[in-house]
């Protein structure tokens, strides 16, 4: 059975900054192609790329420079151009790890060993955030929607003061979260009366309609109801939505995800998994009441599972997965039509980023196309088992292990062959490694290219390289000088 489209509504594509941001041009590029693939609005989550001012000034990137305000608004344009309404996400509770890790914020953690998490009891705590948002908002003239985060809030009633204050008769964890994002959604609306605000609902998941109707949420911010997975329950979600719904809050949101949710270290995403989730969602979107108003879905495209996480999938390697998944909400299904819509659209030949070879070159269509090819390159070398698990392998295990490391004594015959095999691999790696170096840095700063090679690259690379140090070694106290010198 085919589902409707996607019904009326936002298809907002997230552009998480919290690792790999782009450089300006290519920003620009990306902007324009989300557009093209059918895109008409962008969730922007600066975390550090932000440049706030004054007292939050620290919060400011180190890595490479935060955007400028100039940026941040000729940004804007590009979008509205398009036709596209950026819409920003300032975290506001849990997953403040870009905050709370800066020693003069350290006592504004819930509890000393959870960076994300933000004491909701504190004065000042509040004050940052609210200065926070005042800065972002500020910077986006004329915003209409805003996204307060709120998901993931680990820890939770774990704190000193919150410990006391659950002590208090009829006061519950669910009260405490309530109470927290009350106050800075009634800040907002004190200050820009007609801001839309979405915030995440996972917090809000297992609270009854009364506790939720009790809280004074209702009406002054509409949830997003996020789920990633391919095998997404539909049932359970329906029944979510109609909870929420039931309370009185009559705007949802869906949330999706077209790269960044398959695993915390994943290189290249699998379009047909993303695919999936969103077939889940069209159901879901078909089977709810129409009293029910959905006001969109946000395509969800992690950066990092969270600050202080690995890279996962950057952008280029995933834009055939985000294509594939717009024109699955375009026409309802993912049927052939929508498949050579996404190849046409890209030119590419198959909507996987894995296979996706080339149908004629344009890089206007596809930008980043070189980078995401020659990670796809790369990351299947380095998954060749041979080489990951070199040093497992029968000849390092048999002749060369650290048993005959620490006594410098080891086959000459068999090492040398080790040794040739060993910078055979690394070779081969070593070329590919530079040419992805050299896209990345066209793409993005020198720091995340460095990053996403000392994660990805590094780990495979380092032990081949001191097999040929150590077996050079070692060859030099069991192999008389003169046998290298006759050998030449």
């Amino acid at each position: 059975m085919n589902n409707p489209p996607w019904p009326n509504g936002k298809k907002v594509v997230h552009l998480d900054l919290k690792g790999a941001p782009p450089k300006v041009e290519y920003l620009y590029q990306l902007i324009e192609c989300f557009s093209r693939l059918g895109a008409d609005s962008l969730l922007v989550e600066y975390e550090d790329m932000f440049p706030y001012e004054g007292a939050l000034k620290l919060l400011q990137a180190t890595a490479q420079p935060a955007y400028s305000r100039d940026l941040i608004l000729s940004m804007q344009k590009v979008a509205q151009s398009k036709g596209m309404e950026v819409i920003p996400l300032v975290q506001t509770f849990g997953h403040m790890e870009f905050v709370l890790k800066h020693r003069p914020m350290w006592s504004l953690r819930e509890v000393s060993n959870c960076v994300g998490t933000l004491n909701p009891h504190k004065e000042e705590g509040l004050k940052l955030v609210m200065e926070m948002l005042r800065q972002v908002v500020e910077l986006h003239p004329g915003l209409k929607t805003l996204h307060i985060g709120a998901d993931e809030v680990y820890m939770l009633g774990e704190g000193e003061m919150s410990k006391l204050w659950l002590a208090s008769p009829g006061h519950t964890v669910e009260q405490l979260f309530l109470t927290h994002v009350v106050s800075v959604v009634k800040y907002i609306k004190q200050a820009w009366p007609h801001m839309t605000i979405i915030m995440w609902d996972d917090m809000m998941r297992g609270m009854s309609h009364d506790t939720l109707k009790a809280s004074g949420i209702v009406g002054l911010v509409q949830p997003m109801l996020w789920d990633y997975t391919p095998n997404l329950d539909v049932e359970k979600t329906v029944l979510l939505l109609e909870k929420y719904y039931s309370a009185g809050m009559q705007d949802m949101w869906a949330a999706s995800s077209f790269k960044g949710s398959t695993s915390v270290h994943t290189n290249v995403p699998s379009t047909q998994r993303h695919v999936e989730n969103h077939l889940q969602w069209l159901k879901v979107a078909a089977s709810v009441s129409s009293v029910l108003n959905i006001r969109g879905i946000a395509m969800t495209g992690w950066q990092r599972y969270d600050h202080l996480s690995v890279l996962c999938e950057l952008m280029p390697v995933a834009l055939p997965s985000l294509a594939a998944c717009l024109q699955t909400l375009i026409h309802g299904q993912f049927s052939l039509e929508a498949e050579n819509q996404v190849t046409k659209m890209l030119g590419v030949s198959s909507v996987e980023a894995e296979s996706m070879g080339s149908t004629f070159d344009d890089a206007t269509l596809f930008p980043g196309r070189k980078l995401a090819e020659s990670i796809v390159e790369l990351d299947s070398l380095l998954c060749v088992e041979d080489i990951r698990s070199f040093e497992t392998n029968m000849y390092v295990r048999g002749w060369f292990s650290p048993y005959h490391r620490s006594r410098r004594m080891a086959n000459p015959l068999i090492t040398v062959q080790i040794q040739s095999q060993a910078s055979t691999y690394l070779a081969l790696l070593q070329q590919k490694i530079d040419v992805v170096r050299e896209e990345m840095i066209h793409l993005y700063p020198d720091s995340a290219a460095q990053e996403w090679i000392d994660e990805h690259v590094s780990p495979v690379i380092a032990p081949l390289q001191r097999i040929i140090d150590e077996i050079t070694e070692c060859t030099i106290e069991i192999v008389p000088e003169n046998h290298f010198s006759s050998q030449h």
